[in-house]
């Protein structure tokens, strides 16, 4: 009897250690995720059209909000979901939510079921509707911005969001080194802006404006 009876209690024992802890079926869901969502960009990476962000920029997007550990994220122009997928994909290490806003309801349908695809939908507030006014509209408060509509709505863009913007979060902004109407007067309005840091990423031909507010 006292023979079974410490045999149960060794047989417990060994599954007790050899049942995953919580910490390590997380860390074994996020590199499943990981591994999905990154065969994902690569298998579309020369299919991203309408309007998406270069691969190289998407990659940067993702690096900024890791580094940075920023966990409230805005989109300012969705299209079929490329940025979407980097930031939202960051987000999910941070354990952050991201809300994008898309003018456009094919293409917004399109970034959803690729979301869907990949398991990052949970993560992400799809709004539909003119960023003019949806922006104004948005509670906050965001840690991370990415302005990606229209370029000549730039800089209303960063005045709406200013509040709503967390000291030590950024406000990046895309295509700001193509000669495009809105750009040169958003680059000048950045550079007056004291309470702001500014760098401009040149990775790819379009280029990122990363103004981090101190």
């Amino acid at each position: 009897m006292k023979t079974m009876i410490l045999f149960k209690t060794m047989l417990f024992s060994v599954l007790l250690f050899n049942l995953p802890t919580k910490a390590g079926a997380q860390t074994m869901k996020q590199e499943e995720l990981d591994k999905r969502v990154l065969q994902f960009l690569k298998d579309k990476q020369q299919q991203w059209h309408n309007l998406n962000v270069p691969y190289a920029d998407g990659q940067l997007l993702h690096d900024l909000i890791i580094k940075n550990n920023y966990q409230s994220a805005l989109e300012i122009g969705t299209s079929t979901g490329h940025s979407t997928v980097w930031i939202a994909w960051a987000l999910s290490k941070t354990g952050g939510k991201l809300t994008t806003i898309e003018l456009n309801k094919e293409r917004q349908r399109e970034a959803i079921e690729n979301l869907k695809t990949i398991g990052l939908s949970h993560i992400v507030e799809f709004k539909l509707g003119d960023a003019h006014q949806v922006v104004k509209e948005v509670k906050g408060p965001f840690d991370f911005v990415f302005s990606d509509a229209d370029k000549d709505w730039y800089i209303q863009y960063f005045k709406d969001i200013d509040p709503k913007l967390k000291k030590g979060g950024t406000f990046t902004a895309h295509n700001v080194l193509q000669s495009i109407s809105g750009i040169s007067e958003y680059l000048d309005f950045l550079s007056q802006q004291s309470s702001y840091e500014t760098t401009i990423d040149k990775t790819s031909r379009s280029g990122i404006a990363i103004s981090r507010k101190k």
